[in-house]
């Protein structure tokens, strides 16, 4: 560390101090000054420029078994980040190199090499590869083209569709040619947003009315897709107005997230016989492989302006928490993205 003089001996990071009940409070968290951390054989240090707060980390605060182990109380709680590698004792990476890692939520992550990916400023903007070209996208990719088996003609309804991930589905269904794209959102100007910047062809504020009716009158051809980022009724909705042979894909239910109490079912799942329709919920973890053809085809799309996104960017480590809350409540547009200093 001596050829480092400029390092900081301490290091900010967010530890979680108790499980929430319903909505997080921020009791339940901390932001702690700790030892800067010092990369081991194989690792590197990196200073985090961009961090990201997704729905999922919710999850992962509860102890109950889950796809992903939950965050560990008084520890540094891990998330993508994207930052700048200032030491490295691992061959392949080098100080000044910037990696994509899982060791968010904090100003410095000593990680271990073989878990970071190298990324190219000059190709995109930092903050993009944990978003638009990152985790995000991939899931919207994976989730529409692979579980919900997404073809050229097909109607889609995409849920959540201001989100980082709903934006990308109802776009990358238009450029692969769906003869409707139809999206819902909780205000009017997401609602514009997604007709006027992002190409959907209907959308609808739910908040405006049944989810049932607004959807129907927005498709009264019916959905062949449905991506579902909130669960309740939309999906509830999205059944009701499922063709023959339609594919439901369950990517999140942000609106059960913090229930105390178990949420009702959609209560005409029997129209799933009727239609031959089928639900089936994923992972973007299972679906890795998929990455070198979506950068393949996304990034082309993403650098000539023919697939746009958006970003909220909230600036300093210590608002990572507020930032979080704020995914919860919706308040973000595209991708939320916290900027340290």
């Amino acid at each position: 560390m001596s050829d480092t003089p400029t390092l900081p001996a301490t290091s900010r990071e967010w530890h979680l101090l108790s499980r929430p009940v319903g909505w997080p409070k921020p009791e339940d968290f901390a932001l702690v000054e700790a030892a800067l951390p010092q990369p081991a054989e194989g690792q590197v240090l990196v200073r985090n420029e961009y961090l990201s707060v997704d729905p999922y980390m919710r999850g992962r605060m509860s102890a109950a078994k889950s796809y992903a182990a939950p965050y560990e109380l008084n520890q540094p709680m891990p998330g993508g980040a994207v930052g700048r590698v200032v030491v490295s004792n691992a061959e392949g990476i080098a100080p000044g190199d910037h990696v994509l890692h899982f060791g968010g939520w904090r100003e410095y992550a000593a990680v271990d090499a073989a878990q970071a990916v190298k990324v190219d400023p000059e190709a995109a903007p930092l903050s993009a590869y944990l978003g638009v070209l990152g985790m995000t996208g991939l899931t919207a990719y994976a989730g529409l083209l692979r579980t919900a088996s997404f073809k050229e003609g097909d109607a889609v309804f995409v849920s959540g569709a201001a989100g980082a991930v709903g934006s990308q589905v109802g776009q990358i269904a238009r450029l692969k040619g769906a003869s409707r794209v139809i999206g819902s959102a909780g205000s009017d100007e997401k609602v514009k947003l997604l007709v006027d910047e992002y190409g959907f062809d209907a959308a609808f504020n739910y908040k405006n009315g049944p989810v049932s009716e607004q959807l129907r009158a927005a498709a009264p051809d019916g959905i062949d897709v449905y991506f579902d980022n909130v669960g309740g009724d939309h999906l509830e909705a999205a059944i009701g107005s499922l063709n023959q042979g339609g594919r439901i894909a369950v990517c999140g239910m942000i609106s059960v997230y913090n229930n105390t109490e178990p949420a009702p079912g959609p209560r005409n799942l029997a129209r799933l016989i009727q239609t031959r329709g089928r639900i089936e919920g994923f992972l973007v973890g299972d679906h890795y492989d998929l990455q070198p053809q979506f950068v393949q085809e996304v990034g082309p799309w993403v650098r000539e302006g023919r697939l746009k996104y958006r970003e909220t960017v909230v600036e300093g480590v210590e608002n990572t928490l507020e930032a979080f809350l704020g995914v919860l409540r919706g308040d973000n547009t595209g991708k939320m993205i916290v900027k340290l200093g």
